[in-house]
């Protein structure tokens, strides 16, 4: 076929095809996208505190929920690809969760009470309780959170702190206040006590109540260096860094907060009025800091305490029967049901292997913030009394 017999049979072809103007219409008009699924009720708290959680993931194969202080549940799809699971009835607290779908955690899109974290943000649930809990947002004065950032020349980086100030604090008055250095777990941030552990709420109840002197409260963020959280949970073999970040870390607030803390607000100045505490990482923290600088902090807390290798005498040299005398109290706490319970007992015999007097407590529970929020409220009204 001669290049011109090619063109006439195109041209033939073309003439075959009937032009439709409607069709031409039809397929300019966009296409209308389907209407999005309605949104879903979850989680859903039932009246007996049992609480339904729901996710839709219609391809998945698999879907958990990880409710804090519980194993996984399964949950269960039905014909619109919705999977759901209801929990047995829970105490009231509030309940870190996530959504594990084919082995993949996702947060909750239709919740919006989120759990803050650098490695594992994830949702929280509230299952109401009596307003006698000290967690409980109740109609009593309200203290106020201040939040703070500087540039830290110890740890080379930007950082901030939270400051709680007890009602009626009043910056121009004489009157000062004992203040408490509380510190965060291992993954939390600085906001880590007021936004997950409720600490400004429960001091707000505890006050109004008459069971705690009102105080300052200061929460730094606990990491002498921001290697601890790029290195990710396998740092903890890491004793280099380790170690890095503990001594760093009781650098910065020795160094650093302190001195910002006492320049801009009314706080005593002596060790009798204060205080330091913290849960896990800051547990240790607490107890490294305040253990060794026995001149600075009179009253020690440590919740479920973690990152204290044995030998313990390694990150304790001077410590004796004769430098606990100063202190008014050293407490210690740990969930029966923690990992971590077997190093705090340890601990516990090695401090009273050395004379040095402590009160140990041991509460139901696991690594959670459900046992941390009900070791601060056991633990304020012994301050500064």
């Amino acid at each position: 076929m001669t290049p011109w017999q090619s063109l006439s049979a195109l041209i033939g072809l073309c003439a075959l095809t009937t032009f439709s103007p409607a069709l031409a219409m039809k397929s300019a008009t966009p296409q209308t996208p389907p209407p999005p699924p309605p949104p879903l009720v979850t989680p859903e708290v039932h009246a007996d505190h049992r609480v339904t959680f729901r996710f839709r993931a219609p391809g998945a194969q698999a879907v958990q929920l990880a409710l804090e202080g519980a194993r996984p549940l399964a949950m269960r799809k039905d014909e619109s690809g919705v999977w759901s699971v209801t929990t047995p009835p829970l105490d009231p607290d509030y309940y870190g969760y996530s959504i594990v779908v084919d082995g993949q955690r996702n947060l909750d899109p239709y919740h919006a009470l989120l759990k803050p974290n650098l490695l594992a943000p994830e949702n929280m649930v509230h299952v109401g309780g009596p307003s006698s809990l000290p967690w409980e947002l109740n109609d009593v004065p309200h203290g106020v959170v201040h939040h703070h950032e500087y540039r830290s020349a110890v740890a080379g980086d930007d950082r901030d702190y939270y400051v709680y100030t007890p009602p009626n604090y009043d910056p121009r008055a004489r009157t000062t206040y004992p203040v408490l250095y509380l510190l965060h777990g291992y993954s939390d941030d600085a906001s880590g006590w007021s936004a997950v552990g409720r600490a400004n709420v429960i001091l707000d109840n505890l006050i109004a109540r008459g069971q705690v002197k009102p105080m300052i409260v200061v929460m730094p963020l606990g990491y002498g260096t921001l290697r601890m959280i790029t290195g990710g949970w396998g740092v903890w073999k890491r004793q280099d860094i380790r170690d890095e970040n503990f001594s760093k870390f009781s650098r910065a607030l020795l160094d650093e907060v302190m001195p910002q803390v006492e320049g801009a607000y009314r706080v005593a100045t002596d060790r009798d009025a204060r205080a330091i505490a913290g849960l896990s990482m800051g547990g240790a923290e607490a107890l490294l800091t305040g253990l060794n600088h026995p001149d600075r902090f009179a009253w020690i807390g440590a919740f479920s305490a973690g990152g204290l290798p044995e030998p313990f005498a390694r990150d304790f040299p001077r410590l004796d029967a004769g430098s606990s005398a100063p202190l008014h109290l050293l407490w210690i706490a740990c969930g029966t049901e923690d990992g971590l319970i077997d190093v705090n007992r340890a601990f516990r015999h090695w401090l009273q292997s050395r004379g040095i007097r402590h009160t140990g407590i041991e509460t139901p529970g696991m690594h959670t913030w459900m046992v941390w929020r009900r070791n601060l409220a056991a633990f304020l009204p012994l301050l500064f009394r």
